[in-house]
C-alpha cells in the first residue's frame, strides 16, 4: 500500500527542473551542475528555494565525492536530482536511497558515506570555485572545464580541497 501511495505522489509531482538532457551538465563537475540547477530553481520560482538542498556525499578518507540536489517537497515527498545516475530524474528519495546506496555493512569503515547538506540559497550565495582541483600537478585539465566562466559569488572562492571534499564554510 505504501509503495502505491508513493508512486501516486511521484506521478503528480511537477519537476523543479527541465528534463535531464536540458539541464546544464558537465561531466566530473557535479558541484557546478548542482549549483546551476539551484540557480535554475531560484530563477523559475516554481518551488521555494528553501525546499532545496545541495547534498555532498563523500567518505572519511575524502577519496571521492558526489553532489546531488534534494527537493523536500511541501507536497509530502522528497526527490533527488542526480545528473549522473541511470535512475529516474528526478527520483523519489526512497527509491534513490534504496537503489543508489549499498548497506554500510558492505563498505569498509573508511569508505562509508558522509553527507553534508547545504541549503540551496546558502550554496548559491557562498559556493565558488576556480576549478584548480581539476588540474594535475602540471596544470593540465584532468577533465575539460565547462564552457561558462568559473562560478564566482563575490567573495573568496570556496574551492574543493585537494583531498576531494568541499570546504564551503565562511
Amino acid at each position: 500500500m505504501e509503495g502505491d501511495v508513493s508512486a501516486a505522489a511521484a506521478a503528480r509531482y511537477q519537476p523543479a527542473s527541465p528534463p535531464r538532457d536540458a539541464c546544464v551538465y558537465n561531466s566530473c563537475y557535479c558541484e557546478e551542475n548542482i549549483w546551476k540547477l539551484c540557480e535554475y530553481i531560484k530563477n523559475h520560482d516554481q518551488y521555494p528555494l528553501e525546499e532545496c538542498y545541495a547534498v555532498f556525499i563523500s567518505n572519511e578518507r575524502k577519496m571521492d565525492y558526489h553532489v546531488v540536489l534534494l527537493h523536500v517537497s511541501s507536497g509530502g515527498q522528497s526527490f533527488i536530482y542526480d545528473l549522473d545516475t541511470v535512475l529516474p530524474f528526478p527520483c523519489p528519495f526512497d527509491t534513490y536511497v534504496e537503489d543508489a546506496f549499498k548497506s554500510d555493512e558492505d563498505i569498509h569503515p573508511q569508505f562509508r558515506r558522509k553527507f553534508r547538506v547545504i541549503r540551496a540559497d546558502s550554496y548559491l550565495k557562498n559556493f565558488a570555485s576556480d576549478r584548480s582541483h581539476m588540474k594535475d600537478s602540471s596544470g593540465n585539465w584532468r577533465e575539460p572545464p565547462p564552457s561558462y566562466p568559473c562560478i564566482e559569488t563575490g567573495g573568496e572562492p570556496r574551492m574543493l580541497s585537494q583531498r576531494g571534499f568541499p570546504s564551503l564554510c565562511r
